[in-house]
């Protein structure tokens, strides 16, 4: 079994999904949890997460910490996404403006993901980045986050647009499960065969 060290329900969809290949039992954190944030960095976060979640449950657990890095903001709202501002329409409102008319608008979506075993001890790390160049109004596609913002000329569409095929190949996050993937089944002893 492993936990998802979030209580955020679109990403712990997006992890079951990815995870499934590994047939795998996979479960949310226990309700009503919440680990506060410290970390100056994704990969502290996601390590914090992991660390403490894994402590708790006594069992494997996997926590990611994401955000979005705007190049021209010197790499905000980075650590402080989620936190930016109140809800998403406000968190893009001020992105936006502290934007403002600047032609430079390249920025990152930065995922960290970090595996602990029962005991809390981080085992694995891995991270993922989509580049991409922030728009100047979010798009009307059903999405979360910042993922309205960040259009990736790669897809020719922003995250919120791009269908699951291509959110598998070209998201952050799918990135750095794909990178942990490579030694996820063996630490959690899943290649019994």
């Amino acid at each position: 079994m492993l936990v998802i060290a979030s209580g955020n329900r679109n990403k712990i969809r997006e992890m079951e999904a990815m995870l499934a290949p590994l047939e795998l039992v996979v479960t949310s954190q226990p309700e009503g949890l919440e680990v506060e944030e410290t970390g100056s960095t994704f990969a502290e976060n996601a390590r914090l997460k992991a660390e403490t979640v894994a402590r708790i449950t006594g069992r494997w657990a996997l926590a990611d910490d994401s955000g979005l890095a705007v190049d021209v903001l010197g790499g905000a709202p980075g650590v402080y996404s989620a936190r930016y501002a109140q809800g998403d329409e406000q968190r893009m409102a001020r992105l936006l403006g502290e934007m403002g008319d600047t032609p430079y608008r390249s920025a990152a979506l930065i995922t960290a993901l970090a595996v602990a075993d029962p005991s809390g001890s981080t085992i694995l790390e891995a991270e993922g980045i989509c580049r991409g160049e922030i728009l100047r109004q979010p798009v009307a596609a059903a999405g979360y986050g910042y993922n309205r913002l960040l259009h990736v000329r790669e897809a020719g569409c922003t995250l919120a647009e791009m269908p699951p095929h291509q959110l598998e190949k070209l998201g952050s996050r799918s990135k750095a499960l794909r990178a942990l993937a490579i030694d996820l089944p063996r630490v959690l002893g899943l290649n019994a065969a």
